[in-house]
């Protein structure tokens, strides 16, 4: 806990002299979607307050904001602890993802798109591929789904994803192999975006929604036995 505090205090700038909740439910959303409070671990308000610089109530009404967001979760007498997802969860995080992504595309209108930012992160995942960094390639792979849903340029559903990104990255964590996770759909984001380059909305939602299925099945599948271990240790 004390090397991730030292390095949560370097965030301490990003709140400037307008110190809110918002703005550190933000760092700790951040924190938590790159693993660095890992599912399961208690957050000290403490601690997390004096790397920070705020005080008890602001810290707790971002505990709040982040409880609100299914992030974390308080344990009476216990405190308040990254959440730790179930497989229901998981599935309703992917039920979510395809009702909106696949609406995302579907709705886009007529070609071209505006896709700078949805092949960046493909060229980010290969990069990170051949880094063989495969936890970088996970978040790679959550900017692509990201980009992508920016497509439909409405802040609401930006929002709303960003909090449902985050949860999945909470699943994601718990993976002990991230490589044989992540590296299939490699291949498959390169084709989606190759769909909407050529304008092809309609083949990109077929390959989106196909994927996305595929991608819950082995998700939980994973997820089941690694929840399933924990649970018998």
């Amino acid at each position: 806990m004390a090397e991730q505090l030292t390095g949560l205090a370097d965030d301490r700038a990003l709140l400037g002299r307008t110190s809110t909740a918002e703005r550190v439910s933000d760092i700790l959303r951040s924190r938590i979607a790159e693993g660095y409070f890992p599912p399961g671990t208690r957050l000290s308000e403490d601690g997390i307050g004096g790397a920070l610089g705020v005080s008890r109530n602001t810290l707790r009404e971002a505990f709040r904001l982040l409880t609100h967001e299914r992030l974390l979760v308080h344990e009476l007498n216990r405190g308040v602890f990254v959440r730790v997802l179930t497989v229901e969860d998981v599935e309703d995080i992917y039920r979510t993802r395809a009702l909106v992504e696949c609406a995302v595309v579907r709705g886009l209108g007529d070609p071209p798109y505006a896709l700078e930012s949805l092949s960046a992160a493909v060229t980010e995942g290969q990069s990170a591929a051949t880094a063989d960094d495969w936890k970088a390639v996970g978040t790679a792979n959550i900017h692509f789904h990201r980009e992508l849903v920016a497509l439909a340029g409405s802040e609401r559903t930006d929002e709303l994803m960003r909090s449902v990104f985050a949860e999945l990255r909470l699943a994601f964590h718990v993976v002990d192999d991230p490589h044989a996770l992540h590296e299939p759909y490699l291949a498959r984001n390169r084709e989606i975006l190759g769909s909407l380059q050529r304008g092809d909305r309609r083949a990109a939602e077929r390959l989106l929604e196909t994927y996305l299925t595929d991608s819950l099945e082995r998700v939980v599948e994973v997820y089941r036995r690694r929840v399933g271990e924990d649970s018998a240790t």
